[in-house]
């Protein structure tokens, strides 16, 4: 039986490499030697398939339309909710220092934020700081913007600063910061965001003229005004180095820093202990979730979708806020200066708002 010789594979001819790639030719309407084609109804087809694949389906667009509808919720949530757990802290404040010193009520409201910082941290496995500058960053946070601001506070309170003077000096944290930002960190800020401004800081001035005045002294107005000035850098400073860190184990670390300053503080200045109320107590939880930590991870996570100066500006409905609180929970009266006051500052946190949506 006869066979046949299979050829090797270097036997067999090679056709001719093409001038043109096979995939290019193809898709500009010419074969592989480069000659133009007329298109077949197989090439026809392949591009219209791609034309429609390539086409959103209108369930596509309708899902990407309510995603960003709720981003834009958020977006417009946040700010409301940050204004009202801020505000609380100083009714709670108020209701909790006749039963406790200042660092004391301090070292209570951080200790109990940092347990619980901590603990979610480590069940959330939340990743820590890789180098011992972003621990020494967060610490300098801390120390700014959660002791020297509420030592300064709460010592002034403390020495006979009315709360209405003490929310006007933390309702000037936005001009401050604003300026802060624009030599800092090169933020511009245009005409209207000016006039915006200087209007919320009059509504401001309106706000506390309609509540009560009383006298104090110089130490209780320098507090104030170191208290304001902790805020302020820390803002800027969370911004300028912070601004990527863990939510969970970065306010951690700064409550723990926190605690053990005003621990110190405490055992420095005040001897008497805490009569453990229920005032104190329900007061101190409050502080310690609900303001420390729940307001402060807004204010961070705001501090990350925006710029520092826009941020501040939310202060500006603080004082007008806890104005409308304290009537409703201590009694306070509320003129009609003070609702103006309050009206003028939401019209410029607003002109200040349009114009940074604007840009």
């Amino acid at each position: 039986m006869s066979t046949t010789a299979i050829p090797s594979i270097s036997s067999i001819p090679r056709p001719p490499t093409p001038a043109v790639p096979v995939t290019a030719a193809f898709r500009e309407g010419r074969d592989a030697g480069g000659a133009a084609v007329s298109p077949t109804p197989t090439r026809m087809l392949n591009r219209t398939t791609t034309r429609m694949s390539t086409r959103p389906a209108a369930g596509a667009s309708s899902q990407a339309f309510g995603t960003g509808g709720l981003a834009a919720l958020v977006a417009l949530s946040l700010p409301v909710l940050f204004i009202l757990l801020w505000s609380t802290g100083y009714i709670a404040g108020k209701l909790a220092l006749p039963h406790a010193g200042p660092f004391t009520l301090l070292t209570l409201r951080f200790g109990l934020a940092a347990l619980v910082l901590l603990a979610v941290s480590v069940v959330t496995r939340a990743p820590w700081p890789k180098t011992a500058r972003q621990w020494g960053h967060l610490a300098v946070v801390g120390l700014l913007m959660q002791v020297l601001h509420f030592s300064g506070i709460y010592a002034a309170l403390q020495w006979g600063l009315p709360a209405g003077i003490a929310a006007l000096m933390i309702g000037l944290m936005p001009l401050a910061t604003a300026l802060g930002a624009h030599l800092w960190l090169s933020e511009r800020l245009a005409g209207r965001q000016w006039l915006g401004l200087l209007g919320g800081l009059a509504g401001v001035a309106l706000v506390i003229a309609g509540r009560p005045m009383g006298g104090g002294a110089w130490q209780a107005y320098g507090a104030g005004l170191l208290g304001l000035a902790g805020l302020v850098a820390g803002t800027l400073y969370q911004k300028r180095y912070c601004a990527g860190m863990d939510l969970r184990t970065g306010s951690g670390i700064q409550m723990t820093v926190s605690t053990l300053a005003v621990l110190g503080l405490a055992l420095w200045r005040e001897q008497a202990m805490p009569d453990w109320s229920v005032e104190l107590i329900a007061s101190t939880l409050w502080l310690a979730l609900v303001n420390s930590i729940g307001a402060f991870s807004l204010m961070f996570v705001m501090i990350r979708r925006g710029q520092a100066g826009a941020v501040a500006r939310l202060f500006y409905l603080v004082p007008g806020v806890s104005a409308l609180m304290g009537a409703a929970f201590l009694g306070e009266h509320l003129g009609a200066l003070s609702v103006a006051g309050f009206v003028l500052t939401a019209i410029a946190v607003g002109l200040a708002s349009m114009t940074r949506a604007g840009r």
